[in-house]
This record gives C-alpha cells, sequence and structure tokens, in this order.
C-alpha cells in the first residue's frame, strides 16, 4: 500500500517529538508500505515567524513573507529525514520546488496547480520514505508561495490524491473526530466512521480537527482520510464516501463556532435589488456572509439579518455604511453570540431533527435568533453565555451520550 502519513505541528514540536513520529513512520514501513511524511512546521515556530515579519509592517510583502515563513516546515522535514536515518530507514527530504508542488500566484493562500509525482515516485520504488514539508508550493516565476491557513494538511491529501494513495493518515494531538468538544460535552465520544460530507460541515461549523479546505480536497478525488493520534496506538476515526458508511446516524455530531458576529439592518425599503446590492458590497470588501434572515415586509420595509465572522465585523459594517444606494433606520450589530449545529448525513432520510432540536433548546430557555439549514445540518444563532448549556443538552437530546 501507499500512505500519505501527514504530522501536526504539536506531534513534532520537539526532538523527543520527531523521534517518536518517525517510528511510527517506520511501523508502517516495516508492513512493507510506502511511505510519504508531510510534515507542519514544529509547534510554534510559524507565529514566530510571522511575527518577525510583523516587525515590519509597512516594508515586507507577500513574496518575502512566504520565504520567510515556509522556512519553519522544511527545518521540521530535514530533521525527520534525519530521525529516520537514524532508525536505519532510507528517506530523503524534497521541498516543494524540488517535487515541484505547482501552485498558483496568490501568496499567503496559495491553491496547488498541479503536482509532479515523478520524483516522489522513483524515490518510493528504490525503498525510500520521502519526507515533503507542507504548506509550500512554486508558482510558474519558481517564486515560494504558502498555502495559508492548514497549508499541510492540504499538502498531505493533494499528494495522497495525486500517488493515488490508500490512505492519508493525519496524526495530531487528539485521537479522532468526536461527537462534540470534549472539553466542553464530558459525554463526547469518538466517532469511528463519519462521511466526507459530514466532515465538510463540521469543520466549517468550529471542528478544528481538519481544515475545510483539506477536507474538500479528499472528498474531490476520493481520498480516505484517518485522524489519529500522534501519542497513543488508538484507533482513529476514517472519513470516507457515504457509501462506505453503513449505519449513518441521524445525528453524528453537534458543532460550535464562537467566531460570530450578527448584523441587522432595521427597516431597510423592501423592493428588488436590494439584498443584492448590500450583498454586492459585502463580496467586493471580500467578507464572507454565513447566515442569512429576512423578515415579512408589511410597510414597504423589512429587517434583514446576516452573520459574519467576527474579524470581518468591521469591516462588513463599513461596507454596509458606505452602500449609498441603501437606506435603513438603523444599524444593529451584537458580536456575543454563537453558532450551536447538528449534523447528520441521516437527516437526508428522517423528519423531525429541527423539531427535537428547537425543542432542546427550549426546554432550556434559550432563544433562537436566527437559523440556517442544509440537507445534512441545522445551525442556530444564540446568545455566547448558552453555548456550553445548549451542546451538552442537544448531545443529550441526540442520544450521542451513549
Amino acid at each position: 500500500m501507499k500512505i500519505v502519513q501527514k504530522f501536526g505541528g504539536t506531534s513534532v514540536a520537539d526532538i523527543p517529538k520527531i523521534r517518536s513520529a518517525a517510528n511510527k513512520v517506520k511501523s508502517e514501513v516495516d508492513k512493507g508500505n510506502k511511505v510519504i511524511v508531510v510534515v507542519s512546521a514544529m509547534a510554534g515556530v510559524t507565529n514566530q515567524l510571522v511575527g518577525y515579519c510583523k516587525d515590519f509592517p509597512s516594508s515586507y510583502n507577500l513574496r518575502e513573507y512566504d520565504v520567510v515563513v515556509s522556512a519553519g516546515e522544511q527545518i521540521t522535514s530535514g530533521l525527520m529525514s534525519i530521525a529516520l536515518h537514524d532508525l536505519n530507514i532510507s528517506s530523503i527530504s524534497l521541498l516543494g520546488w524540488q517535487i515541484p508542488i505547482l501552485a498558483n500566484d496568490a501568496h499567503a493562500k496559495a491553491l496547488i496547480d498541479s503536482i509532479d509525482t515523478s520524483k516522489i515516485l522513483s524515490h518510493l520504488d528504490r525503498g525510500e520514505v520521502v519526507v515533503v514539508p507542507g504548506f509550500q508550493g512554486v508558482n510558474k516565476k519558481n517564486d515560494i508561495v504558502t498555502l495559508g491557513r492548514g497549508g499541510s494538511d492540504i499538502t498531505a491529501v493533494a499528494i495522497a490524491a495525486s500517488v493515488d494513495a490508500n490512505y492519508c493518515d493525519i496524526y495530531t494531538d487528539v485521537d479522532g473526530v468526536y461527537t462534540s468538544d470534549p472539553r466542553i460535552v464530558k459525554n463526547a465520544r469518538k466517532i469511528d466512521k463519519i462521511t466526507y460530507e459530514e466532515m465538510l460541515e463540521m469543520a466549517s461549523l468550529g471542528a478544528k480537527v481538519l481544515q475545510t479546505r483539506s477536507v474538500e480536497l479528499a472528498m474531490k478525488f476520493n481520498v480516505p482520510l484517518r485522524v489519529l493520534s500522534s501519542f497513543s496506538g488508538a484507533n482513529g476515526t476514517l472519513i470516507c464516501s457515504e457509501e462506505k458508511v453503513v449505519e449513518k446516524e441521524i445525528v453524528s455530531g453537534i458543532a460550535h463556532s464562537m467566531d460570530e458576529a450578527k448584523i441587522t439592518l432595521v427597516s431597510v425599503e423592501d423592493r428588488p435589488g436590494i439584498a443584492a446590492s448590500i450583498f454586492h458590497t459585502l463580496s467586493e470588501y471580500n467578507i464572507n456572509v454565513d447566515m442569512i434572515v429576512q423578515n415579512v415586509s408589511e410597510d414597504g420595509s423589512t429587517d434583514l439579518t446576516f452573520t459574519v465572522s467576527k474579524h470581518e465585523l468591521l469591516s462588513a459594517k463599513n461596507a454596509v455604511e458606505n452602500n449609498q444606494e441603501i437606506k435603513w433606520r438603523k444599524l444593529l450589530i451584537d458580536d456575543d453570540v454563537s453558532k450551536v449545529s447538528v449534523v447528520g448525513v441521516g437527516m437526508k432520510s428522517h423528519a423531525g431533527v429541527a423539531k427535537t432540536m428547537f425543542k432542546a433548546l427550549a426546554e432550556k430557555n434559550i432563544n433562537i435568533e436566527v437559523i440556517s439549514t442544509s440537507e445534512i445540518k441545522v445551525s442556530v444563532l444564540i446568545k455566547a453565555a448558552f453555548t456550553k448549556e445548549a451542546l451538552v443538552c442537544l448531545h443529550k437530546a441526540f442520544d450521542l451520550d451513549q
């Protein structure tokens, strides 16, 4: 089998942890598998490098920023290869430009265009482990580019898809995907198997085990993902296509996000084109809008509510205020909110999920401010202070405690 093993920053935080990760690689090699290792920077290193760049706020550009912040993964890849040699495992580190991993010109948030696998496959055929620094590629100008947040996960999945790997194993500091945040919901349990769709929803809704773009890529190319702990031998969570999940839970998990802010335009004119004008302005400011609610109009005006991430709240407010085409009586802002969501592919064929959710929240006197749905999720916006209570009661209401 061909396996891609990706180790996150906490898994390679120091030399002892790198040695431990190398032993996990050795165990796969000893089974006769061909292994590609993708590594993040050691924990804290990327933040340190970003901090160095921010010491020159008026002068650094994103090309040079990428040169600096990509160095962390390069260091780890070399150390991992050295650790493997120390275990008598033949290995070689290949940087993004050496493979090459070709990406577009969007420095700090580049997208991978293609991966030339010939060099990787050649080394695998010679019995070598290939160690690749995540998070980085090269554009057509031969400039180093970085892939943005979660870039090492993206590197791992993209390589796994390109070499047709049997599995892409994501090693982290947790032993799998849980039904809810175990730090908040004490009865949260590990999920053995979950669909790409469910994981994509949970990742986008605040679950931090995997980054959204990496799950999208895995789903597109049908790459089986396994989330595993670097610090134990426990079975993790398999993320795969819906066809491979035999018994589908109606609700697989409860996710939450504290990075929410609500904007309401009170008494905005209710006529064709107003919503288009508002959200066109927001898109020009590169602001992602999540939940949207518009009230029924009775007197030619309506209230329009939408949510954005907290760090984009000020930009969203400025965007709306600078739009001269729309008029409103009052603009209300609330960043003391959170989003709580129930997720499950079983919703496609079972009714009553929203009823159960709303009833459980009502019994705890938790008011719902905004609602949004998709085929496999129901999300509500509530006051931030009730987040923990909402997660616990919903976890119980959908029998996830068992």
